[in-house]
């Protein structure tokens, strides 16, 4: 396929371009230059009044709780979300799998739709939870990374004389990680330092929830005298999640040990708990994507979250940060942290994108074309979604 005359983001900086021609090869774009002829029989396309963007990398969700969309607005975060005791847990445990899988391909049809070609889910449920997912995406040509989790938790007692991961889960975390592609372990706080030494050595991608609430926190230094980070950083994580309440130390911690941190600052939100502080992250060398969590509190949308994150933060440190660089949290930045050659147009990457009108009414005319796309912009404006070179959404 050769997309001509498109204004494009292109490469790690999201340097605009305002007319080049994007040759598609074999699920990459092989080629981007003003002058391009295509071959015989190719498929060309005029990209005239289009802006071709990175395909957003919603890199933390858990769609798992589709079915409880605003359940529970006035409880505490620990009565909606808690792993054991939680709402969220309740809801997963009482409702039918049919239903689930129903709400799940909701969240993922309207995750396509607002241009979001990847995601990765923490997915609860053990193995059967892992097996249902796959299920939902089996007819969805949207990209997963599905990290799953064994229904184990440990409680302070536990925590506290350090036991042991149980040498009868050994099997049923080795089943798990052959159906998924790597695990989402939901805290410190609910695992012995033994036993995320026992995560730290499977092979495939790991992360962890690291000091999302003042509460979780303090509960770590309460029953283990260590922050909760720290304790986190044990399991050798490949990221981080939230960091929402992590200090200046733990942060360069992450930095030094990890490929970065997710952050989701609506769902910090809407639980009440503040936003994660991305200029003190930054200058501790975190490389920083984005990701809506819980479909329960909030939704799949990654041009809200945008939105959101860069006007809380310059009201909060009164002072400008650039739109690229939350842009670049929601794509970029996405494939630095998964380590996958997604979020970016260039060479040799995984041809997954959107194709933006520019003369979209909310957008033109588009003086600065980060901050259209950061605020102005939404799933009106997107004429089509590509995945590995082909079209799954809209048209051209």
């Amino acid at each position: 396929m050769l997309i001509k005359n498109i204004s494009i983001l292109q490469g790690s900086e999201l340097d605009f371009v305002l007319r080049t021609n994007v040759k598609i090869e074999n699920n990459n774009f092989k080629k981007i230059q003003s002058k391009i002829q295509p071959d015989t029989n190719e498929e060309s396309i005029d990209g005239e009044g289009l802006l071709l963007i990175p395909g957003f990398i919603n890199a933390h969700t858990h769609i798992g709780d589709s079915i409880g969309k605003d359940f529970t607005l006035n409880s505490s975060v620990d009565e909606k979300i808690h792993p054991v005791f939680g709402a969220k847990s309740r809801i997963l445990k009482n409702t039918s799998q049919e239903n689930l899988s129903n709400f799940m391909k909701n969240t993922c049809h309207s995750m396509l739709r607002k241009g979001i070609t990847t995601f990765v889910d923490f997915r609860e449920g053990g193995l059967d939870g892992v097996i249902l997912l796959k299920k939902v995406l089996s007819d969805i040509p949207i990209r997963s990374i599905i990290l799953g989790r064994l229904e184990f938790y440990q409680k302070s007692t536990e925590i506290k004389k350090n036991q042991p991961f149980p040498v009868n889960k050994l099997a049923d975390l080795d089943a798990l990680l052959k159906q998924c592609d790597g695990i989402g372990v939901s805290g410190a706080n609910e695992n012995s330092t033994l036993v995320l030494d026992q995560y730290s050595k499977t092979t495939k991608l790991r992360a962890i929830h690291a000091s999302e609430t003042e509460q979780s926190v303090s509960t770590s230094k309460k029953v283990t005298g260590k922050s909760e980070t720290i304790r986190a950083l044990s399991m050798k994580p490949h990221f981080l999640v939230h960091m929402t309440f992590a200090s200046k130390s733990d942060l360069h911690s992450t930095a030094k040990k990890t490929q970065g941190i997710v952050i989701c600052p609506r769902a910090n939100s809407s639980l009440a708990e503040g936003i994660p502080d991305i200029v003190s992250m930054q200058k501790a060398g975190c490389v920083l994507a984005l990701g809506t969590d819980n479909v329960m509190i909030n939704s799949p949308d990654m041009f809200r979250e945008m939105d959101f994150l860069w006007k809380a933060t310059m009201g909060i440190h009164k002072k400008r940060i650039e739109p690229k660089e939350i842009l670049k949290m929601a794509t970029v930045n996405g494939g630095k942290v998964l380590k996958k050659n997604i979020g970016i147009i260039e060479s040799g990457k995984i041809a997954d994108c959107i194709l933006i009108d520019k003369h979209a009414l909310d957008l033109e005319p588009m003086h600065n074309p980060h901050a259209s796309i950061v605020h102005r912009a939404s799933e009106s404006a997107i004429r089509a979604v590509m995945i590995g070179g082909k079209i799954v959404y809209g048209k051209i």
